[in-house]
């Protein structure tokens, strides 16, 4: 319903949990990539390529492009050339309200792509910022629309990215608007859990890179309400919340709350 290189999201046994910081450059340091040495090809990339079709994407994915922790990846307003596929990092995307509020509209983390937004009117429409350390590797969209054109599975593969983003908005709708605080949180937390568990981590634990006042500003909800939601799935021994490290304890709780929902509607 929403939509990682293991070392930079990890439950907490190594690295910090980074802390908020304004926003910085980002760090233009780019090297070479390798799409066929990397362990999260199988997420960002179409499976069964052909070796040739291989070595002709990884000549348009040519770089990777550093990002400092509260650094932007591109802003609001920004001219759209390339997608970008997260190696290592956490990212949010925000817009500012009419009335100048910060609205998070989604988390992305390592094996997912960034920047779909900028397509329809060839501008940015959000802003995308870094909230640890991260590294991209940067697509430029007008070569993957080439190459896309012939190798059949590369273009399959857009159209799946896009279809996840919209199969994402409509759950996001859902959420807001039908949804009580305890089932908006507790959907959150099966789905980031869900999402770090195919790359490879825990089933049961997790480590928040976004603050609760950003966990709020997604689901709809006020800090004073997603303190409190924490605070009752812990005293129902459903969850352990030490700061940003959560462990859950009752899977199966967790999916009642939200089932009962969509029983309800």
């Amino acid at each position: 319903m929403f939509e990682v290189k293991p070392e930079s999201m990890s439950t907490g046994k190594r690295g910090e949990v980074a802390s908020d910081a304004g926003l910085q450059p980002i760090n233009p340091v780019t090297v070479k990539v390798a799409c066929s040495n990397c362990n999260l090809r199988e997420l960002c990339m179409p499976m069964g390529l052909k070796a040739d079709e291989l070595d002709r994407i990884e000549e348009v994915v040519a770089v990777r492009r550093k990002v400092k922790r509260g650094g932007r990846l591109y802003s609001n307003g920004e001219k759209f050339s390339s997608l970008f596929a997260i190696r290592t990092g956490f990212f949010k995307t925000c817009i500012t309200t009419e009335d100048g509020r910060n609205q998070v509209t989604g988390f992305q983390m390592a094996g997912e792509i960034i920047g779909l937004d900028g397509i329809v009117k060839e501008h940015h429409t959000c802003d995308a910022i870094a909230l640890e350390d991260a590294e991209v590797c940067v697509m430029p969209f007008d070569r993957i629309e080439e190459l896309s054109r012939e190798v059949v599975s590369l273009q399959r593969h857009v159209h799946k990215i896009m279809s996840r983003e919209i199969v994402r908005e409509h759950g996001v709708m859902l959420l807001l608007g039908s949804m009580r605080a305890e089932e908006r949180l507790a959907a959150f937390l099966l789905n980031l859990v869900q999402r770090l568990h195919a790359r490879g981590f825990s089933q049961s634990e997790l480590l928040l890179r976004m603050t609760r006042e950003e966990i709020g500003s997604y689901l709809g909800l006020k800090l004073e309400t997603v303190s409190r939601t924490f605070s009752k799935f812990v005293e129902d021994k459903i969850v352990e919340v030490k700061q940003r490290h959560v462990r859950i304890l009752d899977t199966e709780a967790l999916k009642l709350i939200v089932n009962n929902n969509q029983k309800s509607c």
